[in-house]
Order: structure tokens, then C-alpha cells, then sequence
């Protein structure tokens, strides 16, 4: 068994992050949701410390925006 494999989330644990990541874009208010959001990105890429892995997200989420 590969103890390195990349975890992914259950549907559950999908369901609750994306909760979690729509009451704190409210509560950050129109004006702030982006500052936000670039915070929140640059946080989970220091805790990933993996620049390419994150690169690669960056460009899975910009597909059929």
C-alpha cells in the first residue's frame, strides 16, 4: 500500500468544505471575497508545499470557466 497517495476528500467532507467556503465568502462581504480567496489560495499552497501540485489545481480550476 502507497502511505505517499494523495488523500481526497469524501462527497461528505466536499459538501462541508464547500459549506464552510460559502458562509466565509459572505461573511467577508462583496468588497473583500477576493482578497479572500487569494488569502485562502496562498494558505492552502503553503500548506500543500508543492508549487507544480498547486499549479496544476490552478489550472484544473480555470478549465470551462
Amino acid at each position: 500500500m502507497n502511505t505517499n497517495a494523495p488523500k481526497a476528500l469524501s462527497i461528505g467532507g466536499l459538501e462541508t468544505v464547500y459549506d464552510a467556503l460559502a458562509a466565509a465568502i459572505d461573511q467577508a462581504g462583496e468588497d473583500k471575497s477576493q482578497l479572500f480567496l487569494v488569502k485562502l489560495a496562498l494558505l492552502c499552497a503553503n500548506a500543500m508545499a508543492d508549487e507544480t501540485h498547486f499549479q496544476g489545481l490552478i489550472d484544473s480550476a480555470l478549465q470551462d470557466l
